[in-house]
């Protein structure tokens, strides 16, 4: 088993930490309000508890001859045989997308499926995959 990090720049970084200042902005804007009534910052509590955990819980792995991806709530396997392409450097802006960062990989699988993850090294991941699975066409 190993286990590939999440490549985290761009965009999610800046969406942490606005998410992180936002209630303690608006917890300075009016003070009196909050601290009479405390329960009025958790809908704001609320996203940046699920930022950090999509944040820190995206990774890859591949075990059993298979791929899996984890993301928050997005989590799934793919069987390194069924895998037919790989689009190195390109993002995906729709579909299964559980990655942090831009220019990752499209793994395309079975007949028409393809989920987009960007791990820190993507030439490591695709050699690793390369080594269960040489028929699998890589492409730029």
């Amino acid at each position: 088993m190993k286990i590939y990090k999440a490549n985290r720049k761009g965009f999610i970084n800046y969406l942490l930490i606005g998410s992180v200042f936002l209630p303690i902005a608006i917890f300075f804007l009016d003070r009196n309000t909050f601290s009479e009534k405390p329960f009025i910052l958790l809908p704001l509590l609320s996203p940046i508890v699920l930022i950090f955990w999509i944040y820190f819980d995206t990774f890859y792995k591949i075990e059993n001859k298979e791929l899996m991806y984890r993301s928050g709530f997005i989590r799934g396997k793919i069987e390194i045989s069924n895998i037919n392409e790989i689009v190195k450097g390109k993002t995906k802006w729709s579909g299964i997308k559980p990655a942090l960062a831009r220019n990752g990989l499209i793994i395309k699988f079975n007949k028409y499926d393809e989920v987009y993850i960007a791990p820190q090294n993507n030439e490591e991941l695709i050699s690793d995959l390369m080594k269960l699975n040489p028929e699998i066409k890589i492409s730029e």
